[in-house]
């Protein structure tokens, strides 16, 4: 895999500008929406959908987080629309090959997507990276959140570092060579490296992969020293005696995880969660949109849902629409500082 080094650039600061310029306009509207869709009458087409079976796109290959999260969601939604719904995996360019992808298909319900939080960033990114974006924000519908999870950093079990301090430690003693593994360029598990990066003042050696699954097996193979991810992949690793979880980037201990402490508890003011949500294709019929939404309320009580998030160590989070809205715009914000400072990578 092809290593990317960090070259920043001061014209990415303007992007950024336009970036958080738009956010309120986007949360505004997806309120309207959502408001819209919750008070339309049902059409005939709504009446009689789901005719055949849906599909949830996936922009990652098997095994990372939004893969095991949509796989049992998949399961539930089926079971309360009377369909079957289908996980069409789609990786590449750190999700944005599946998110344009998602974002071309009809809008009538069936297409579907699960994203997570490099959702916002990648559009920035692109325009950073002097490439015409891939997809927009505004061409999806946002459905629900289901899952927030905040990022956990990890070495194998058989590694020297017992600590993030004995990691950092090594860091610095040879800089940019101690490598960690990606889901992919300013992907969800890319940004919470480089926000350590930058509050611990040293520099890694990035090598990106195209799903959260191939960064995981990457670390365990050896083929990188540390990788950051979501507890739900992290956790069966654990369990097997063949990781070691350093820090966490959430606001509190995981209660799976009690004894691993967060980055700010170290003295690090990093925060970073890798949320999972679904979406529709901006032109889903407003009608469609409230029974997508309705329906997801109902499917992350299913047993299948629920169990599958508590073997995974992943708590079910759930944020309706507007509030998904919201949350997006002020992760956008949050953010701008860690894009600003990673700039342009080629």
């Amino acid at each position: 895999m092809p290593v990317h080094p960090l070259e920043a650039v001061p014209v990415v600061l303007a992007h950024v500008s336009r970036m958080l310029a738009g956010a309120a306009t986007f949360a505004a509207a997806i309120a309207v929406s959502g408001a819209a869709s919750l008070l339309a009458p049902s059409s005939a087409v709504a009446q009689s959908w789901p005719a055949r079976p849906l599909s949830i796109v996936v922009p990652f290959a098997p095994g990372g987080i939004s893969d095991i999260t949509a796989r049992p969601l998949a399961v539930a939604l089926g079971r309360v629309l009377g369909q079957s719904v289908v996980v069409d995996n789609r990786p590449g360019a750190g999700g944005a090959v599946g998110a344009a992808y998602a974002a071309r298909q009809k809008a009538d319900g069936y297409s579907l997507m699960m994203a997570l939080s490099s959702l916002v960033v990648i559009p920035e990114a692109e325009r950073v990276a002097g490439r015409t974006p891939s997809y927009q924000l505004s061409q999806f519908t946002p459905i629900a959140r289901v899952a927030a999870d905040p990022v956990v950093v990890m070495v194998r079990a058989d590694s020297p570092w017992r600590t993030l301090d004995d990691l950092l430690a090594e860091a610095r003693r040879s800089p940019g060579t101690l490598s960690y593994s990606s889901s992919g360029i300013y992907g969800a598990l890319h940004v919470p490296m480089e926000m350590l990066a930058q509050s611990a003042g040293v520099r890694f050696l990035h090598v990106p992969y195209q799903s959260g699954g191939q960064a995981m097996s990457a670390l365990l193979a050896g083929q990188v020293a540390v990788t950051a991810q979501a507890p739900g992949v992290a956790f069966p690793h654990l369990k097997a005696g063949k990781v070691r979880i350093l820090a966490s980037f959430g606001t509190e201990r995981i209660k799976a995880l009690p004894d691993v402490p967060t980055f700010r508890e170290l003295g690090h003011d990093c925060e970073f969660f890798i949320w999972s949500a679904l979406f529709a294709p901006v032109d889903t019929p407003s009608d469609l949109v409230a029974r997508l939404r309705a329906a997801t309320r109902e499917a992350i009580r299913e047993p299948v849902f629920v169990e599958a998030m508590a073997a995974m160590a992943s708590p079910v989070d759930y944020l309706d629409a507007p509030e998904l809205a919201a949350s997006m715009e002020r992760e956008r914000r949050r953010l701008a500082d860690t894009v600003q400072r990673m700039g342009r990578l080629e």
